[in-house]
């Protein structure tokens, strides 16, 4: 059995924590002006995934 290929794209969206896994959040590369200074502050923290999408995570990314 050959070994198992890691997403690239999704290897460079979520990473692995003691907690389960990162991901950064969206809406944050454009159109800023309109958005408030707390709104883009909080959009910088990263968050973790939710449960329901953790086992399509560990599939794309086997090794990670």
């Amino acid at each position: 059995m050959p070994k198992m290929k890691t997403n690239r794209g999704a290897a460079k969206r979520f990473k692995r924590s003691a907690g389960g896994l990162k991901r950064g959040q969206s809406h944050r590369r454009h159109i800023l002006t309109k958005k408030t200074t707390k709104r883009k502050r909080l959009l910088r923290s990263p968050m973790m995934i939710n449960k329901a999408d953790v086992g399509i995570v560990n599939r794309l990314l086997p090794y990670v």
